[in-house]
């Protein structure tokens, strides 16, 4: 017996078991080949304290302490690029952000090939840095089997019942035990809650698309700031000598092990491109990731208010890999009866009890 299974390998199963491992003993449970397979992998990975909203932001601002004394930070920088009708919704963003606005031939300066006949107002955040995500799971995954957590991986699961004395979980053809069950599942986190007779808290997975394009003319895209669209209309990011394009889409499906939409990322490119000089020639590749969120957009963390053995680590939406620090401290503190850092009222802002 156990004293927690935690189900799912992301960033934030993963955080929470190895923040749990200090209280007793753990097993995570996985269902693709790895850790981080699906939304964890397929991050645009930016570190902004005030993306975001309400205890969203508290969360960031939580984890900043850990994710700079870690080393997984690294300076990128954020631009907010509009059009000459995009006046209003530029002030919202930059007031939203915390931005300084640029001049035009500062704006080049940083992004040469801004588009001078269709930009027309620009702002950039130097606060904006990259997470080394994948050292950040693994990092977790370390500390989890450094305390004898065991992480078992293509092991989906398929039933979930009430035991004596607390949970036993099938999967992978075999039976776990134990005493608090944690879904951090993800975009099936309903589909999980469902199979333990939990209510679920209607959560609503929305794609987001991809797409890597070879660096635009040539330049050298290392020391660019991210690009984004006014009201998130589209991103644009370096990543290794080459650019990440998206659409920005939310759009509900199912959940899936998700793909692009061809449609929808010839839009997004297309928005991109009016904003530039260089048109896009070709994509390299393409993809998709989930983000999943309740009614409200905001996290669900802690224990359900009417099982309180089953704990809930999910809905992150787009902050899941920059929250991770916070949010799996958080569930440990709840979990051990510690007062947490955050302040009341953003606890119970998060807390699953607020949908009931």
């Amino acid at each position: 017996m156990q004293d927690f299974i935690v189900i799912g390998g992301g960033m934030a199963g993963t955080s929470a078991a190895a923040r749990l491992a200090d209280l007793g003993s753990v097993t995570l449970l996985e269902m693709e080949d790895a850790l981080g397979y699906h939304s964890s992998g397929r991050s645009a990975a930016l570190f902004e304290e005030n993306y975001g909203h309400g205890p969203t932001i508290d969360l960031n601002r939580a984890s900043a302490a850990y994710l700079r004394d870690g080393g997984y930070l690294s300076p990128r920088g954020l631009m907010l690029v509009g059009t000459k009708d995009d006046a209003e919704g530029f002030a919202r963003d930059v007031d939203e952000l915390q931005m300084a606005t640029l001049e035009l031939d500062e704006a080049r300066a940083m992004i040469p090939i801004l588009n001078p006949d269709t930009v027309g107002f620009a702002a950039v955040s130097g606060a904006a840095e990259d997470i080394d995500t994948d050292r950040m799971l693994q990092d977790f995954a370390k500390t989890l089997r450094a305390a004898g957590g065991q992480i078992v991986t293509k092991t989906p699961v398929t039933a979930i019942t009430r035991s004596a004395s607390g949970w036993e979980v099938t999967a992978g053809g075999q039976t776990y035990q134990a005493r608090k069950l944690v879904n951090a599942a993800g975009a099936w986190a309903d589909q999980v809650a469902a199979l333990a007779g939990v209510k679920t808290i209607g959560l609503q997975p929305k794609r987001r698309s991809m797409a890597r394009l070879p660096a635009p003319g040539g330049h050298d895209v290392s020391g660019w700031p991210m690009m984004i669209g006014v009201g998130e209309t589209w991103y644009a990011k370096p990543d290794a000598g080459k650019l990440l394009v998206s659409p920005a889409d939310t759009d509900p499906v199912d959940p899936h092990d998700a793909y692009a939409d061809d449609m929808v990322l010839a839009e997004g490119l297309a928005r991109y491109e009016e904003m530039v000089t260089e048109p896009v020639t070709r994509v390299e590749s393409n993809f998709a990731g989930l983000r999943s969120f309740v009614a409200d957009g905001t996290l669900v963390l802690g224990p359900d208010p009417e099982q309180p053995d089953f704990i809930w680590c999910a809905a992150q939406g787009g902050y899941g890999i920059m929250t991770a620090p916070s949010a799996s401290q958080l569930i440990a503190d709840l979990t051990a009866g510690r007062t947490p850092v955050l302040d009341a009222s953003a606890v119970a802002a998060l807390s699953p009890a607020r949908l009931r």
